[in-house]
C-alpha cells in the first residue's frame, strides 16, 4: 500500500472533491484519480462513492479514512520524533464520567509523574465521546458509566467496537446536598422527600442504541419537577453550595470534599437502581507503568469512598 496515496484519500475525503483536493495537495487532477483508484485496487475496496456532486465515502470507505488517518498521523509523530531525537515525555489519556472519587484518584496518581516531560489529558464527559476518544482520539483509556439495566447495551457495542472492558465499582447512587439544606437534617429520605426541592443532573446521558430522551426519562430517579442541566463538576458544587434547595444523584464523594463544600451526603431508601463504572481500552492496547498507577489510585480512592 503506498502511503502516497492513503494520504491522498484522506485529503479528498476531508474535502468531498478531486478539484479541492488537487488545488491543497498541489498535485494534478488526474494523477490523483489514478492514485485512488490504484488504491482501491490495492485494498479490494470502493473507497468513494463518485457522483456528480462529489466524492462521498462509501461504508467500508469511512472505515479505511479513519485508520488511515492514525497511521498518518503516528507517522508524523514517528518523524517528528526522529528529527528531534528519542524522547522520553509521558504520556497518559483518559476520558472519565463527572465522579468525584475518579478526579480524587487522578490528582493523587499525578504525584506520580516523574520530572520528564509529560502529556496528560484528563476529560471529563459522557459514555459516547469516552468510547469515541478511543476510537478516534487517540485516548488510550476511558471509563464509562451505565445502570445495570442497559449492560447488554453496552456490552454489545463494547464487543462490536473491539473494546475490552473490565469492572471498576459498582454502587447505588447517594444524594448530595448543602449541609444548611431541609434534607440534610433528615434521617430517612424517600422520592417524596425530594419533589419541593431542585434536582441538578448532567444533561448527556448516553445508551447505545436508544434515544436520549427515552435515557433521561429513565435517569430521573425521582419525580422532582424542577431541574438544572449541567455538563460539568464545578457548577454543580457551585450550586450546591450556595443553594440548600438543590441536590443531585451521585456516586460516593471523598469526605474531604464533602466539607470543602460544607455538603450533606445521604442514601435514599427509594433507590434501589445499581450503577457500573467500567475500564474500556482497545483489546490490543498494553497497560503502560502510567496506566497501572492510575488504576491503583483509582481502586484506593474507590475503597475509601464507597
Amino acid at each position: 500500500m503506498n502511503l502516497l496515496h492513503m494520504k491522498y484519500a484522506v485529503e479528498i475525503a476531508r474535502t468531498g472533491s478531486i478539484s479541492k483536493a488537487s488545488e491543497a495537495l498541489y498535485v494534478a487532477q488526474p494523477n490523483l484519480s489514478r492514485s485512488v483508484k490504484e488504491l482501491e485496487a490495492d485494498l479490494g475496496i470502493a473507497i468513494f462513492d463518485r457522483t456528480s456532486k462529489g466524492m462521498f465515502l462509501t461504508p467500508k470507505g469511512e472505515t479505511f479514512i479513519s485508520y488511515a488517518k492514525k497511521v498518518l498521523s503516528q507517522i508524523d509523530d514517528l518523524e517528528k520524533m526522529c528529527r528531534e531525537g528519542l524522547s522520553s515525555k509521558q504520556r497518559f489519556s483518559i476520558s472519565v464520567p463527572r465522579a468525584s472519587y475518579i478526579s480524587d484518584a487522578f490528582a493523587l496518581f499525578s504525584k506520580h509523574l516523574s520530572a520528564d516531560p509529560a502529556e496528560i489529558f484528563y476529560m471529563e464527559t459522557n459514555p459516547s465521546t469516552a468510547i469515541n476518544n478511543i476510537l478516534n482520539s487517540d485516548y488510550n483509556l476511558g471509563i464509562i458509566r451505565y445502570a445495570e439495566a442497559y449492560e447488554k447495551h453496552f456490552k454489545a457495542f463494547l464487543d462490536e467496537k473491539n473494546l475490552t472492558y473490565e469492572l471498576i465499582s459498582e454502587f447505588k447512587y447517594v444524594l448530595i446536598m448543602s449541609s444548611d439544606s431541609p434534607l440534610a437534617k433528615k434521617e430517612i429520605i424517600s422520592f417524596s422527600d425530594l419533589k419541593p426541592f431542585i434536582e441538578i443532573s448532567h444533561g448527556d446521558p448516553y445508551v447505545p442504541s436508544l434515544p436520549m430522551n427515552a435515557v433521561l426519562k429513565e435517569e430521573h430517579l425521582d419525580d422532582t419537577d424542577r431541574r438544572v442541566f449541567i455538563f460539568e463538576r464545578g457548577g454543580q458544587f457551585d450550586l450546591l453550595m450556595e443553594n440548600p434547595e438543590t441536590f443531585m444523584w451521585v456516586s460516593p464523594l471523598p469526605e474531604k470534599l464533602l466539607k470543602r463544600y460544607n455538603l450533606a451526603q445521604r442514601a435514599c431508601v427509594d433507590n434501589t437502581k445499581l450503577y457500573k463504572d467500567v475500564l474500556i481500552h482497545k483489546k490490543d492496547y498494553v497497560l503502560s507503568e502510567l496506566d497501572n498507577l492510575f488504576i491503583t489510585e483509582l481502586v484506593q480512592s474507590k475503597r475509601r469512598c464507597f
